[in-house]
């Protein structure tokens, strides 16, 4: 299913960058009896629904003009947003989200705790800097980068 998700990206990029969207991910994947089409894109400032609108109805003429069909089976087209609490996948998003609030999960007990949330400062190499805002209390914390299992952006309640 990799070259569906490749054809996809080729022809949705054009799309993207004529709105000025970015592309945050693609999925073809089956759930149940059906297939989905997921495209997930987002901007500066964040995507609104009369953009994921636009970016569907484009992005299902193109396909369905290509011949041969790029994906041959019945499938529903999904455009969204990554949402508010995306996952940080890799450096660039990560550098992307100093000064943004993040949750952060650890294989293994730092402090003993193995979740954390707050404002990141920085990032390198070797660590993630959190300024931890919890039970009322601010303190820094260096994480180092081999425990960190996933990390998102959070909503700071």
């Amino acid at each position: 299913m990799s070259n569906v998700v490749e054809t996809v990206k080729q022809v949705v990029e054009p799309i993207l960058e004529e709105h000025s969207f970015y592309l945050f991910d693609v999925e073809f994947v089956k759930e149940n009896k059906s297939w989905y089409l997921r495209v997930y894109i987002d901007k500066k400032g964040g995507i609104t629904i009369d953009d994921c609108v636009l970016v569907s109805d484009e992005l299902s003429e193109k396909l369905d003009a290509m011949d041969p069909d790029p994906i041959p089976q019945a499938y529903f087209l999904e455009v969204s947003s990554p949402g508010a609490e995306r996952p940080l996948r890799n450096d660039e998003e990560l550098q992307q989200a100093v000064g943004e609030y993040v949750h952060v999960s650890l294989y293994q007990n730092l402090n003993g705790q193995k979740t954390f949330e707050g404002t990141l400062q920085s990032v390198d190499d070797e660590s993630l800097t959190l300024q931890n805002d919890q039970w009322g209390k601010q303190d820094t914390l260096e994480i180092p980068r081999q425990l960190i299992a996933k990390s998102r952006l959070a909503i700071q309640f």
